[in-house]
C-alpha cells in the first residue's frame, strides 16, 4: 500500500482525483522534491487563493479549539443566499473571539435596495445563528466595491491577531481573500505554511506582519441549496452575474409560476390581485400559468420549456415538494436557498412553494 503524502504547505492529505476537494495535485507532479497542493502552489506562485470544499461536519470536527486562540473570525456570505450560506454551528468554534460580518455579492441587488436596512438585517439574522457580530459590511469581491474599508475597518479591529475567514462554497471567500492579500502584503514574498505542522487541516495560512496571519479555511458545502443539484451548465444559468432585475407578475388565487422547472409557486388563496416580485439571475425564464394546468404542464416539459434543471441535471433530480406559506400584515419573502426569492405583498394570501426535496424554502421578512 503506497505511503500517504501531505502538502507540505497546508497539511491536507494529497490526492489525485478530486480538485474541488483539498490537497488535490495532477499526478504529473507527483514526484515532485516540494510536494504541495495545487491550492498552495497558486498561493506561493501568483499570490491567488483557490477555494476547496469540505462538508459542514468534517469543517466544524476541524475547527473545535480555535476558541481557545485569540483571533479575529470573518463570516462571509452571499447576499443573494443569506440564510442558505450561513455555517450551521459556527458559534461552537467561535468563542469568545469577535466576529466580523461580510456580505458579499452587493453589486446583485437592484440599486433601490436600502443598504443600511441590509446591514441591520444581516445583523438580525446572525442573532439567530447566535451570533453577535462586531461589524458587519456589504462588498463585492467581484468589482471591489466595499474591499477597501472593509480592509482597514478590520485590520484596527484586529490589532495584530490571527484573521480566520470562513463561509460556505460559492460565497466569493476566495476572492475576498485574494484583494486582501494584496492590500496588505503586496504582490511579492507571499509564502504558505502549515498553521498546525504535521496535520491534516487544509488551512492555508497567509503572513499579513510578522506576529499574525490570515488563515483561509475551506469552503462549506450547505447540501440544502439548489447548486448542489445541478450540472455545471446549469449552474452558470441560476447564478446572477450583474444586478438582478426584479420582474413583477400580477396574479389572482388559481394562477401559477414555475421557475425554470426548479420551483413552483402556486397562489392558492388571496383576497384580491396583487403583484408578485421575482428576484432571480436574469437569464432564468419564469412561466405563468393556471394552477390546474401546473402538474401536466411540469410533467411533459420538463428540461424543454421549463428548464433548468437540464438533461444532464434531470439524471439525479428528486421530487418537488410542497411547503405551505400563509401572509397577511407584512410583506415577506419566499426564499429558495441558492436560487433566489419571490416577494409576496401583504393581503390575505396562502401559497404554496414546490422544490426540489432536500432543498431549503424559508419565509421571512422583505429586505427590499
Amino acid at each position: 500500500m503506497n505511503e500517504q503524502l501531505y502538502c507540505q504547505g497546508c497539511g491536507a492529505p494529497i490526492q489525485t482525483e478530486n480538485k474541488q476537494e483539498p490537497g488535490y495535485v495532477p499526478e504529473s507532479a507527483l514526484n515532485q522534491e516540494q510536494l504541495i497542493c495545487q491550492r498552495c502552489f497558486r498561493l506561493k506562485n501568483y499570490n491567488e487563493v483557490q477555494d476547496v470544499n469540505m462538508h459542514a461536519d468534517d469543517f466544524l470536527q476541524m475547527l473545535h479549539d480555535i476558541s481557545d486562540q485569540d483571533a479575529v473570525v470573518v463570516n462571509i456570505v452571499d447576499l443573494f443566499d443569506v440564510h442558505g450560506s450561513f455555517i450551521p454551528g459556527l458559534k461552537r468554534f467561535v468563542g469568545n473571539n469577535p466576529i466580523v460580518l461580510v456580505g458579499n455579492k452587493v453589486d446583485l441587488l437592484p440599486k433601490s435596495t436600502n443598504l443600511n436596512k441590509v446591514k441591520l438585517w444581516l445583523r438580525n439574522v446572525a442573532k439567530e445563528y447566535g451570533l453577535i457580530v462586531e461589524d458587519v459590511f456589504l462588498v463585492s469581491s467581484v468589482k471591489g466595491t466595499g474591499i477597501d474599508e472593509a480592509s482597514v475597518q478590520l485590520d484596527q479591529l484586529r490589532q495584530g491577531k490571527d484573521v480566520y475567514v470562513v463561509g460556505c462554497t460559492n460565497v466569493g471567500k476566495s476572492t475576498f481573500i485574494n484583494h486582501l492579500i494584496h492590500q496588505s502584503v503586496g504582490e511579492k514574498d507571499v509564502i504558505t505554511t502549515s498553521y498546525f505542522p504535521g496535520t491534516t487541516l487544509g488551512f492555508i495560512e497567509i503572513p499579513l506582519d510578522e506576529q499574525s496571519s490570515l488563515i483561509d479555511t475551506p469552503g462549506i458545502i450547505n447540501e440544502h441549496q439548489i447548486a448542489h443539484l445541478m450540472s455545471a451548465k446549469d449552474l452558470k444559468l441560476i447564478t446572477p452575474k450583474k444586478e438582478v432585475k426584479p420582474r413583477v407578475f400580477q396574479l389572482n388565487d388559481g394562477q401559477t409560476l414555475f421557475v425554470g422547472g426548479m420551483v413552483r409557486v402556486d397562489i392558492s388563496e388571496a383576497d384580491d390581485k396583487y403583484g408578485y416580485i421575482c428576484y432571480f439571475s436574469n437569464r432564468l425564464f419564469i412561466h405563468r400559468t393556471k394552477t390546474e394546468k401546473a402538474e401536466e404542464l411540469y410533467e411533459n416539459h420538463l428540461g424543454e420549456m421549463l428548464s433548468p434543471p437540464s438533461e444532464e441535471t434531470l439524471e439525479n433530480w428528486p421530487a418537488l415538494k410542497r411547503k405551505t406559506f400563509h401572509v397577511h400584515e407584512k410583506k415577506m419573502d419566499v426564499v429558495i436557498s441558492g436560487l433566489g426569492w419571490i416577494t409576496i405583498p401583504p393581503g390575505k394570501i396562502t401559497i404554496d412553494a414546490y422544490a426540489p426535496e432536500g432543498v431549503n424554502v424559508i419565509i421571512r421578512e422583505a429586505i427590499i
